[in-house]
């Protein structure tokens, strides 16, 4: 066996033929250097439109807008800063059901205040059950228009708007950057999904659709502008499509008829109130 002082010479002899060897190979070759560090950077994927993944997104723009009546529920997962400068998630939850073209209602029933919002073709409301208030105004022919009007005249927007508008993929599909297919789950709401992730508008978006019924089961959204990074989720659960509605659905309920009413108004007064709603989360516009 070896002594410790004849193994130390040997690696220490093997340590400087490593060095010389890497000195001559580079003194060979002066631009080696660079033309590795050149060659470590990676080129910038170019932006594409894949296929196959607007295929699926229009799939389920088709299939929800063929739809008379829907269903559903969505549950918000967001970020805020806290005083530590580190994220922290809030959670808020949905019930939404509407018929097309001219009827919604949106419960808000957790958490934070509960809130109702009602459109029955010709008004929309903002019901808050808990202080019994009322705002009413006279509302557009359309759900689209109706959403715009209630963004613009009170501030009230849904993160799942481009799930519910008439055209789900039109509207997408004018700010849509980059669309590709990332693959199938068998965990995301203990079914099939196809994963499409795509980016437009200052968003992007990776989105979980139902491989069988075309039906958005998750989303996730980052805005490229936050330099957070914060993530926005939604998922969707409990779908009915083309169900009997009852006529009564899109009215406030009796407890309503007590209600203080107020005005239909912005809760910041200081924006204009020609301004724009938020960049949206798609396969809609989705905040």
């Amino acid at each position: 066996m070896q002594s410790l002082p004849c193994r130390k010479a040997l690696l220490s002899l093997a340590m400087t033929l490593v060095i010389a060897t890497a000195g001559f190979a580079q003194s060979a070759d002066p631009q080696a250097k660079q033309k590795t560090a050149a060659s470590a950077k990676a080129a910038p994927l170019a932006l594409q439109l894949e296929p196959k993944a607007l295929d699926i997104l229009k799939a389920t723009s088709d299939r929800l807008a063929g739809a008379h009546t829907v269903s559903f529920t969505a549950v918000e997962l967001f970020e805020q800063l806290t005083r530590q400068d580190v994220p922290v998630g809030y959670t808020a939850k949905y019930e939404v059901t509407l018929q097309r073209p001219d009827k919604l209602r949106v419960l808000k029933p957790a958490d934070g205040a509960a809130s109702d919002f009602y459109y029955d073709g010709k008004s929309m409301m903002a019901y808050a059950p808990v202080e019994n208030l009322l705002a009413v105004a006279d509302a557009p022919a359309t759900i689209d228009a109706t959403m715009e009007k209630a963004y613009k005249l009170g501030a009230i927007y849904f993160p799942f708007d481009d799930v519910i508008v008439a055209n789900p993929y039109g509207d997408l599909a004018s700010g849509l950057k980059h669309a590709y297919y990332v693959g199938q789950s068998h965990v995301v709401a203990g079914t099939t999904t196809d994963i499409v992730a795509y980016a437009g508008d200052g968003v992007f978006v990776q989105i979980w659709i139902g491989a069988d019924d075309k039906l958005p089961r998750l989303m996730r959204a980052i805005y490229l502008d936050d330099p957070n990074r914060l993530r926005h989720e939604l998922a969707f659960t409990d779908w009915k499509l083309d169900e009997s509605v009852a006529a009564d659905t899109f009215a406030p309920p009796s407890s309503a008829s007590t209600a203080k009413h107020i005005p239909f108004a912005h809760p910041h007064p200081e924006l204009p109130p020609s301004a724009t709603a938020p960049a949206k989360a798609k396969p809609a516009k989705a905040q």
